[in-house]
């Protein structure tokens, strides 16, 4: 019997080292691909390193989502002051201005430091789930100003002691949002917020329906989101977070998406010192926006694969489309504002090598027909009788072909309108500067395009009409 247990526990210590190796042998990594463990790394590291790339990137695919007027997109840039609804009410303002004096953390600007303290709030609520009415029933106002005072000192605090109760936290939370100097989602998103709203759906023949296009909303939320400042960013991924939850309990707590939106849209997107009254007919489409993130938190937070794929060349060179939202990026007209090029680099990446030799073979193609068309052409002319229309024709060829170079002296780049007139042009234009673009358009002119080259280094293709090089 224990010659049995024995050979069981061996046996059972060889498959622990079976496993063992495997897994050791699949966590090796290959030596010539880097192991990135966070799918936005890249997205970050473009955020950080190259700001103004990274914002031109995701503003102009927000503009290709949504419709902002010249002043709105401003707003959004910050080329401009928001503009948002004026208040009327006095009595609130006033007390607004009342309950400026705070501590560190209450009426405070956002600060990494005020989301610490404001998160043992939110850890405390998210045990607590399932008390009925969370968020919508008030606390207690002697324990809530016990509460604010400990936070306001930096304390840490123990909420699981039994002095405190949820409905304390979850008041103390929309307080604290409430007396933010600025909304949660900032005044600048005010007017993106309700475009996004409004994106519907179109039927066969392209007019709007009254169906929400939710992949586009989830779209155009992922980018705006990455707009954020940093500390308004984190702390919404946290709050949504909790208030997903507190939605997913509604059986329980009486608490369903889009009761907390009422609870919260005037805390964290309703303009600062305003009424209900100052917003008119706004009010459904905001408090059903924040329904909207409360019921999609967890893909909001998510960089787009093509925004993605775009960071990962920037940096890597990579020579390949990386998905099928790279080709659409590509293929779609308008889309290639979508890919700016990057002056903070020494140099610009690569983007579809494959795709731009097979552009680059289709062009010459082209061109070596039109050439051979050309020529059939002119001795069909030169072998007309002579006469006055011959010569006019003869002289056409001839002025045509001054003007025009030659298929062996013509560069990929040469057109008459090498600069594009679209908004990835404006973009392009506005990122590098007239500087780089005009020793650009100089370097084309002087030197051919090398179309080979022992390092690898120096090469340049044009990608669905975009330059791009590594």
């Amino acid at each position: 019997m224990a010659a049995e247990n024995d050979h069981q526990n061996n046996l059972k210590l060889d498959r622990r080292g079976t496993k063992c190796s495997v897994f050791i042998r699949q966590e090796k990594p290959n030596a010539s691909q880097p192991v990135i463990f966070n799918p936005d790394f890249f997205v970050e590291r473009l955020r950080h390193e190259h700001p103004q790339v990274f914002t031109e990137l995701v503003l102009s695919n927000i503009t290709r989502l949504i419709d902002l007027p010249g002043d709105e997109f401003a707003q959004l840039t910050g080329e401009s002051e928001p503009r948002v609804p004026p208040a009327s009410g006095f009595l609130r303002s006033f007390n607004f201005l009342k309950r400026k004096d705070k501590g560190v953390v209450f009426g405070a600007p956002l600060t990494e430091e005020g989301i610490a303290q404001i998160y043992q709030l939110i850890e405390y609520l998210s045990k607590n789930l399932h008390v009925e009415g969370l968020f919508r029933v008030p606390g207690h106002s002697l324990r809530q100003a016990a509460l604010r005072e400990m936070l306001n000192a930096g304390a840490e605090i123990d909420l699981e002691t039994g002095d405190f109760h949820p409905n304390d936290a979850a008041t103390l939370l929309k307080a604290y949002l409430g007396e933010l100097p600025e909304p949660l989602l900032t005044h600048r998103h005010y007017h993106a917020h309700l475009k996004i709203g409004e994106l519907t759906r179109l039927d066969d023949k392209w007019n709007k329906t009254n169906v929400p296009d939710k992949e586009r909303q989830i779209e155009a939320f992922q980018l705006l989101f990455m707009l954020l400042p940093p500390a308004n960013r984190s702390l919404l991924k946290l709050l949504l977070d909790l208030l997903y939850h507190t939605a997913r309990n509604q059986h329980v707590n009486k608490m369903s998406a889009i009761n907390l939106a009422t609870m919260f849209a005037p805390h964290i997107i309703w303009p600062k010192n305003v009424l209900a009254s100052d917003l008119q007919g706004d009010i459904e489409k905001l408090n059903n926006g924040v329904a909207f993130l409360i019921r999609h938190s967890q893909k909001l937070f998510k960089a787009p694969a093509y925004i993605k794929d775009y960071t990962r060349s920037y940096f890597t060179g990579s020579k390949a489309l990386q998905s099928k939202d790279d080709l659409t990026l590509c293929s779609k007209e308008g889309l290639m504002c979508a890919i700016p090029a990057a002056s903070p680099s020494p140099s610009v990446r690569t983007l579809g090598g494959e795709v731009c030799s097979s552009c680059t073979v289709r062009s010459s193609e082209t061109q070596s027909y039109t050439e051979s068309a050309l020529k059939e052409l002119y001795q069909q002319v030169s072998s007309m009788p002579e006469s006055a229309k011959k010569k006019k024709l003869i002289r056409q060829f001839e002025k045509q072909h001054l003007q025009t170079p030659s298929a062996e002296s013509r560069s990929p780049f040469s057109r008459k309108h090498w600069r594009s007139r679209s908004l990835g042009g404006i973009i392009k234009r506005k990122v590098l500067g007239s500087q780089v673009l005009t020793e650009k358009e100089n370097s084309r002119v002087q030197s051919p395009l090398p179309s080979s080259s022992s390092d690898g280094k120096g090469r340049e293709n044009i990608a669905c009409g975009g330059l791009v090089q590594d």
